[in-house]
């Protein structure tokens, strides 16, 4: 820990283990804004594209002679079987051609190819689709009308979907928190700062030439105050485990690369860190600067930079 003024004039912190102690008894229950949560647009959006597709498969629902009749939609509409796997795949990678393990009871393993892409479809193909939406269950859903819609239906497979980006949106949260605090500085103060920049992008606007511990560093921001660079990584962790040690870590690891030259602020988070103080400790001995949002809200950040 570097000793910094702002600890005893502003927090009136008169040791390392004071600073230390507020780091800790001060950290956020929670970093959860609204955008953590389904992001509608975006399934809206993505839902509309296929709208009509769904619209054109809402006929097979309730139909008794399904096989018949869905023979008959997909050799009407051959585009239809496109939309046929974002049914039932929830990975989000709107993939359309599965090789699937059909059979390996025997200690043989059997695999059988379905693609939903091709621009002709002929019989074999649809017998193929047919197979496919009786296997993964979607018949049995539209013909005992489980399934009202399909159009609403997607809406809410997208709506999952975008729920598993949550972890990646609590991450930007984040970023978006501190980056409130950065811009209010640099607006303030007339600094540049960038984000999300790599060493490149840092030469060519800012004209420094920074480091990086890995070829794929891009620095969650970078504020210029016209004199000196200074380098920040953020994140928040509201639980524990072993991804907080391995990120104090790598963090003392970067402040060693930096090597004096640049002035290196870690500012972290979250309920998590009282489970894992060690490395967190081993950190703040090491590095010059560790700060949480409490911190940022006294002003650290304009303190340091000026």
């Amino acid at each position: 820990m570097k000793n910094i003024t702002f600890y005893k004039s502003v927090l009136n912190l008169e040791s390392e283990e004071q600073v230390f102690d507020f780091l800790i008894s001060n950290l956020k229950p929670s970093n959860t804004i609204w955008s953590y949560f389904v992001n509608w647009e975006k399934v809206l959006k993505n839902t509309k594209q296929i709208e009509l597709a769904l619209n054109a498969l809402n006929y097979l629902i309730g139909k008794e002679n399904f096989d018949d009749e869905f023979r008959f939609l997909i050799k009407e509409n051959p585009s239809i079987a496109k939309v046929l796997p974002a049914l039932v795949v929830r990975d989000g990678s709107n993939k359309k051609n599965f090789k699937i393990l059909v059979d390996y009871q025997n200690k043989k393993l059997v695999y059988e190819n379905f693609d939903f892409s091709k621009k002709e479809i002929k019989d074999e193909d649809i017998e193929k689709y047919l197979h496919f939406v009786k296997e993964t269950g979607l018949k049995s859903l539209i013909v005992n009308k489980r399934l009202k819609n399909l159009v609403d239906y997607m809406i809410g497979v997208e709506a999952g979907l975008d729920s598993n980006a949550r972890k990646n949106r609590g991450g930007h949260a984040m970023e978006n928190i501190v980056e409130v605090f950065i811009k209010d500085v640099c607006e303030k103060c007339n600094y540049k700062y960038l984000k999300e920049a790599n060493s490149e992008k840092i030469k060519k606007e800012l004209g420094y030439d920074v480091p990086v511990d890995k070829s794929s560093r891009r620095y969650d921001f970078v504020i210029d105050n016209g004199k000196e660079l200074f380098i920040i990584e953020t994140n928040f962790y509201g639980g524990g485990g072993s991804k907080l040690k391995s990120t104090a870590g790598e963090y003392r690891n970067l402040f060693d690369v930096l090597n004096g030259q640049y002035k290196f602020f870690w500012i972290t988070d979250g309920f998590g860190w009282q489970k894992t103080q060690k490395p967190l400790r081993e950190n703040f001995d090491h590095n010059d600067y560790i700060f949480n949002l409490a911190m940022l809200e006294k002003g650290v950040l304009e303190f340091l930079t000026k």
